[in-house]
């Protein structure tokens, strides 16, 4: 493989990779915040103990995770179409289906952090009057949040890689952004090669700070 060093330069990545690292970034945030919120709302209906709350989460729960991501992602941009008779596009595809199975495993973190808590402070809860709901948003769900914090950011940084699997449906990420630079100027080894560089050293530094992060936490508690 002959590097060409002309190709690492700044027009390349303002051209192209900038707009395609903001939609990866703006899809893990959103796919992040979402997935929590619905996750959360997930566990909470699998730990009501009321099997008309908990079965259909069960269900939708571990049918996301048994099911790979990318085959979600054509599912939803190819048959969703169909359905309500108009286009999504690729974007909207994308946010929407990785909020939906993301969910699916936000749902089991933050479901493995509430069950962390010890029970003794869900009784002290009810025993100063307090209902379920309000157990669980002031006593409960801060607790189990703090407990999860390093495990929620690594899911992050996990979905973060995967934003990649939405060139299946065109969409414009990161790594649609090295393919792109990479074909128009002809060298595509170049493109591959610095795109396996720039995830690595994204993911590894963010990875690094979840250690340390973890590390602080641990000293608190």
């Amino acid at each position: 493989m002959n590097l060409d060093l002309t190709f690492f330069n700044w027009a390349v990545v303002s051209s192209f990779l900038l707009k395609g690292l903001y939609f990866s970034v703006f899809l893990t945030v959103v796919a992040t915040l979402g997935g929590i919120f619905f996750g959360t709302l997930l566990a909470l209906m699998r730990l009501s103990g009321k099997k008309w709350l908990d079965m259909p989460a069960a269900i939708y729960v571990n049918g996301m995770r048994s099911i790979p991501l990318v085959m979600v992602i054509l599912w939803f941009f190819l048959l969703v179409p169909n359905i309500i008779g108009r286009p999504i596009g690729p974007e909207y595809s994308a946010v929407i289906t990785f909020v939906a199975f993301e969910a699916a495993y936000f749902s089991e973190i933050m479901r493995a952090g509430i069950q962390s808590i010890p029970r003794g402070q869900v009784f002290a809860g009810q025993a100063v009057g307090m209902t379920y709901g309000q157990n669980m948003k002031l006593v409960i769900l801060p607790q189990a949040f703090r407990n999860m914090l390093p495990v929620l950011l690594t899911q992050t940084i996990i979905l973060f890689q995967d934003t990649s699997l939405v060139y299946a449906i065109g969409a414009y990420d990161l790594f649609k952004g090295f393919d792109t630079a990479g074909k128009n100027f002809g060298r595509p080894e170049e493109a591959y090669l610095l795109a396996a560089v720039v995830y690595f050293v994204l993911c590894y530094s963010l990875s690094w700070l979840v250690k340390r992060l973890h590390k602080k936490i641990a000293i608190i508690r």
